[in-house]
């Protein structure tokens, strides 16, 4: 019995419904695998983002003119928005042809675009184009990955061992983004395009290893394509995302764009088509998503909360950047060409929490369930939220990094236990898709929170910086014109100014006026303390918001996780129990049947 345990099967001594048996040897090369993969995709993230300003200084692009913010949004965003779009269909389709096939893909796309940035050949926005572009095909990339690694991982190993199995996953996750904010900061300086073609070994390797070691062990789901479903879907999140994008630029004489009628048709009329998508599932014979698993309990709990973390702290990582990068650092004497490293290495105790939490909380959600670790993550991540909004701008670092390595003990608490139960409930044949959705979830609250936290920081910073611009510049002997003049600088450019890591006063006034201040005032207000310290407590107004912001969305999420119930493993409780607990409705079996009936079920379908 302890051996059929071990290879995937319930108390009774049978492999739960639609389990397949499991290889002690395979799940350690199905782990490291995709663990690699994980790991070269969100180094790639936090590498670009450290690396901005080098790359654009690279294809000499300056940020603050006009029409150029698109082109920031668009290189750091562009992969988020088509990782969230394709995730689902691709979880789908790796259901159906086999996801290690799809995860294979994933890697050799992943890799031959990151081989394209790394040659890019021209300048100003032509460059910038290409890269976003290039970046869009990684996303094509990183989506297979997404879409088909957490199935790849649930279906090789017994369902006891899995929070072990996505707490090392979810290492990567975290240590990708470290081992990224460091490389970046090493890399960039030296050659922008070394950022992108870092990437290119692991992709190699994994592509090549995953081809030979990796083989499928789920269950097939046998269907055709949904193409309606999958293309309104598509156009419905797309319309959305683009939306929340061109929000943040300045439309008019608005601050932002979310009056702007492009802004709110693409917006509500994505909303209008992801209500048709939801028609057409509940129509078509063979969905691209099975709209039924939110009636699972388990499912849809893990899915909403994790939707309503990402919102929460998917912008926290930006903002921190911005306050270290472009204000805290050059206020403590380091040049803005030493400040992208230096950043990466501050934040690092945002990492190391998770190292030590992530795993340890899976091994425990393998054994009590997810619901009070989980639960108790969010919450302590609502209180690190207000912890970083009481600390000044000028914060010891100390306490900084103790407050960071705080909100990462309490984010792999939830994360890794929340992964974990969101699998252990999909069926076997579903869970690519179901994987996809979660996924999708996530990455669409990532650009949703970017949105969010940017719109609050900047409504804060056009409340109050001009008139601290004004003065400013008036005290410092510039002429009251000028001064007036570039205190209206776009505040989103100010906070994308700040995040480069330069002093737009340099590029933004005549250098005739400047030299009429005389060299030691000239310096002074060029140089690197004088705009950062103009612009932060205005930053510290709108970071203040954000962060109760962040609050708010972990305090719902922590209601979410805790409505998720007790301990749930699909197939191993009978129907009735899963009706008497409540996971379906009475009259639901037909359509979302979660034991061993909802698996035959669907596989008829096919």
């Amino acid at each position: 019995m302890e051996a059929a345990v071990r290879n995937g099967a319930g108390p009774s001594g049978t492999l739960a419904a639609g389990e397949r048996p499991h290889n002690d040897h395979y799940k350690w090369i199905a782990l490291s695998n995709t663990t690699l993969g994980i790991l070269m995709v969100t180094i790639n993230q936090s590498i670009l983002l450290i690396s901005l300003p080098d790359i654009f200084r690279g294809i000499a692009l300056a940020p603050l003119a006009p029409g150029n913010t698109s082109y920031f949004l668009w290189i750091f965003m562009g992969f988020l928005l088509v990782t969230a779009v394709l995730v689902v269909s691709l979880g789908r389709v790796g259901d159906m042809y086999g996801r290690v096939r799809m995860y294979n893909l994933g890697f050799a796309i992943f890799t031959v675009f990151s081989i394209l940035l790394s040659v890019t050949f021209t300048k100003g926005a032509s460059a910038a184009i290409w890269i976003i572009v290039m970046r869009a095909g990684q996303g094509l990339g990183g989506a297979f990955l997404f879409a088909n690694s957490s199935a790849i991982l649930t279906d090789a190993f017994p369902p006891q061992e899995r929070g072990k199995a996505m707490g090392i996953n979810g290492v990567a996750l975290v240590t990708g983004s470290f081992i990224g904010l460091i490389l970046g900061g090493v890399l960039a300086p030296v050659e922008w395009r070394l950022v992108f073609l870092v990437s290119v070994p692991f992709g190699v390797f994994g592509t090549v290893w995953a081809y030979l070691k990796l083989k499928d062990t789920g269950v097939r789901q046998h269907s055709t394509i949904d193409w309606w479903g999958n293309l309104t879907f598509a156009l419905g999140l797309t319309a959305v995302l683009v939306g929340i994008v061109y929000g943040l630029l300045p439309y008019g004489g608005n601050t932002m764009g979310w009056t702007n009628p492009f802004v709110l048709s693409t917006v509500f009329g994505g909303l209008l088509v992801l209500v048709l998508f939801i028609v057409i599932e509940h129509r078509v014979k063979n969905p691209m998503f099975h709209l039924e698993l939110f009636r699972v309990r388990p499912y849809a709990s893990g899915v909403f909360a994790a939707f309503l973390s990402s919102v929460g702290r998917g912008g926290v990582q930006f903002m921190l950047i911005i306050w270290l990068q472009g204000i805290w650092l050059p206020e403590h004497g380091y040049s803005f060409s030493q400040t992208p490293l230096w950043a990466g290495i501050a934040m690092v105790p945002l990492t190391v929490g998770f190292l030590v939490s992530g795993p340890l909380s899976g091994i425990l959600a393998d054994r009590y369930g997810a619901r009070w670790i989980a639960t108790i993550g969010l919450v302590g991540s609502a209180v690190s939220f207000l912890l970083l909004e009481r600390l000044p701008m000028d914060f010891n670092y100390v306490t900084f990094a103790a407050v960071l390595l705080c909100f990462s003990i309490f984010s792999g608490m939830f994360f890794t236990p929340n992964q974990t139960a969101v699998m252990n409930s999909l069926p076997p044949n579903q869970r690519g898709a179901g994987a996809g959705m979660n996924g999708t979830f996530m990455n669409s609250a990532s650009v949703l929170s970017i949105g969010v936290f940017f719109t609050i920081v900047t409504l804060g910073l056009a409340a109050s910086l001009p008139g601290h611009l004004e003065h400013g510049l008036r005290a410092e002997g510039l002429p009251l014109a000028l001064a007036v003049k570039f205190s209206h600088l776009p505040p989103i450019g100010t906070l994308f100014a700040a995040f480069l890591g330069y002093n737009p006063i340099k590029t933004e006034l005549p250098h005739a006026v400047l030299a009429s201040l005389g060299p030691a005032r000239m310096s002074y207000v060029t140089g690197r303390e004088f705009f950062p310290r103009l612009i932060a407590s205005s930053v510290r107004s709108g970071l203040g918001l954000a962060f109760d912001f962040g609050a708010a969305l972990a305090v719902l999420a922590a209601v979410a996780s805790w409505m998720r119930g007790a301990k749930y493993i699909h197939g191993e409780a009978s129907l009735s129990d899963e009706l008497g607990a409540g996971m379906l409705g009475a009259g639901e079996v037909a359509t979302a049947e979660v034991g061993a009936a909802y698996v035959e079920g669907l596989d008829a379908e096919g």
